[in-house]
């Protein structure tokens, strides 16, 4: 007959417990193995923090799972995802933990395993946040890889009301280990692919400013703003940022938006940031600025601060030489740049510089292949377009003197002066390819001068010239481009229509308009035959009078210096 155990026999009691969590382990293991083999699944960062979650929670029984990223710094998180807490409650909540407060905080100050009964009794409890779901019991562990630390994981409420058990810290323990290397895998795809980011945008960049417009692009300011926006573009889509914005220097020490790329009209073009500004100096002498909060940040005085958080400032410098600034602003509380975010941004911003530098290169020799290619026209046209034209009229001269036919030496004659028209138009067209369209122009007296010797060639005689007043500095760009092209017409008209053979040409800078207004008024007087009555709306005229209506100016027809009032005096006249 076999004798009654004890009722009360405390090694029987371990073998039992020992037995029942021996048994309870093993029906983990293939689980845990299964866990493992999930949460090494994928490169993404954020579906991997997801997936660490819910495995968590689904083998600890817990209700609730959370995990925080620790930041670069070490003192805070950078990322923090949860299981368990749906998203209308987690809308309500509001803004995740920072992890400088509370269970989180001590966590990361000290990695250490932490597992309470009642999480809401304990003096490290920072409280819970308006509608956060209730909690007690919790479980929280470190993640580290190769003694790096990671974050942290989380868990909270039991399903079944118990406490979290060895077993439990045990596998959160191993399930953190595999967290790790997951997250570190996933950070490094990230970073991988942050990088491949960067040098494509890099190269874009480069791309789009060396296969750009070509050197006889109307304005060569636009080929500089195209450069510009195209590294504002960039630079905001690389950056995640709200705006991407390129500065320039000013004459006055200051920077100048010259370049935006943003959906709201917070920042414009023309901006200026005095240079005053206590990152002026730095940013043009080749350092980066980085700023956590821009809209309180004391060393921006520029207004559109106000409306971004997050910024990085940096010169665009190359060969030691600054070209200008680019700012990437994030909204006011958006995620700050990270060390490896500046560093790129900082390579991308020096890839830039050379970019632009390259660009403004390539310009220069294609506008210099353009301008030597105009040198070669002019020559051919003055050696030997002029030269066959002048034999070309001696030869009809020839033919005219022999000719005694009155009406062949009269269309002779005719034909002689269209050459010499001809030939006119051609010197102008040749000093104007010699002169180019990015030379600044010459003032006005001279261009006048220029236009008087070149008719002087068809006419046999030089036209006499007089200036009134300030003629270079009073009359505007626009007005003295007319007023050239006014002289220009009036002097073709009196060689192929007046037999002149006295001109007389007078621009005063210090004549008024009927109703009072400053004006400038060319007059180009001559002794020749006048403008028959009938003839005096000939299509010259019309331009004359067309071109001074446009600028709010008149054109008129008077007597000329003949005899008597003969001849014709055309008189045009623009506002100042």
């Amino acid at each position: 007959m076999k004798a009654p155990e004890p009722e009360n026999d405390p090694e029987a009691d371990d073998a039992r417990r020992l037995q029942g969590r021996s048994t309870e382990l093993t029906a983990r293991v293939p689980q845990l193995l299964e866990a493992m083999r999930s949460v090494g699944t994928g490169l993404e960062l954020h579906s991997t923090l997801d997936r660490i979650c819910e495995t968590a929670a689904r083998l600890a029984g817990a209700r609730y799972a959370a995990l925080g990223v620790v930041d670069e710094t070490g003192d805070g998180l950078s990322d923090f995802v949860t299981y368990g807490v749906d998203e209308d409650i987690a809308r309500q909540i509001g803004h995740r933990p920072d992890g400088h407060t509370g269970l989180l905080g001590e966590l990361i100050r000290h990695p250490e395993a932490i597992r309470l009964t009642d999480l809401t009794t304990d003096p490290r409890s920072a409280g819970f946040p308006p509608h956060h779901p209730s909690m007690r019991t919790f479980l929280g562990v470190p993640i580290r890889v190769q003694g790096e630390m990671l974050g942290n994981l989380y868990l909270a409420e039991k399903h079944d009301g118990t406490e979290f058990t060895d077993h439990d810290q045990h596998m959160a323990r191993v399930l953190a280990t595999e967290a790790g290397l997951a997250i570190g895998n996933a950070r490094l795809y990230e970073a991988a692919r942050q990088r491949e980011r960067w040098i494509d945008g890099s190269v874009a960049v480069t791309t789009a400013l060396l296969s750009g417009k070509d050197a006889d692009h109307a304005d060569h300011a636009d080929h500089a703003h195209h450069a510009l926006t195209v590294v504002a573009e960039q630079a905001r889509r690389l950056a995640d940022s709200a705006a991407g914005l390129v500065l320039l220097p000013t004459s006055d020490g200051g920077l100048e938006i010259v370049a935006v790329s943003s959906d709201t009209p917070d920042v414009s073009v023309g901006t200026r940031i005095p240079g005053k500004s206590a990152i002026v100096a730095k940013l043009l002498a080749g350092e980066s600025v980085y700023m956590e909060d821009s809209s309180t940040d004391s060393r921006l005085v520029s207004p559109q601060a106000a409306h971004f958080g997050p910024t990085m400032v940096l010169p665009l410098h190359s060969d030691g030489r600054v070209l200008g600034v680019l700012v990437t602003p994030r909204a006011i509380g958006g995620r700050p740049f990270t060390e490896s975010e500046r560093t790129l941004a900082t390579q991308f911003a020096s890839q830039a510089a050379l970019a632009l530098m390259m660009a403004e290169a390539q310009r220069d020799r294609e506008r210099l292949a353009v301008f030597e290619d105009r040198d070669r026209i002019a020559r051919d046209l003055h050696d030997l377009v002029i030269q066959r034209l002048f034999a070309a009229g001696m030869t009809l001269e020839t033919a005219q003197r022999q000719s005694d036919v009155p009406e062949v030496r009269t269309g002779i004659g005719k034909a002689v002066d269209e050459l010499d028209v001809t030939i006119q138009e051609i010197r102008t067209a040749i000093f104007a390819l010699q002169q180019g369209s990015s030379e600044a122009p010459s003032g006005l007296r001279t261009r006048v001068l220029r236009e008087i010797n070149m008719a002087a060639v068809p006419l046999g005689f030089k036209p006499a010239t007089r200036f009134v007043g300030a003629v270079d500095s009073a009359v505007g760009e626009l007005t003295g481009k007319n007023l050239i092209a006014a002289l220009r017409e009036a002097l073709s008209n009196t060689f192929r229509h007046a037999r002149a053979s006295r001109i007389e040409v007078t621009v005063d800078a210090s004549a008024a308009l009927a109703d009072g207004t400053p004006a400038v008024r060319l007059s180009v007087a001559d002794d020749g035959v006048g403008i028959p009555e009938g003839d005096r709306r000939r299509s010259g005229l019309r331009n004359l009078r067309r071109r001074a209506e446009s600028l709010g100016g008149s054109s008129e027809v008077g007597p000329g210096l003949g005899e008597d009032g003969g001849g014709t005096t055309v008189t045009w006249q623009a506002p100042l």
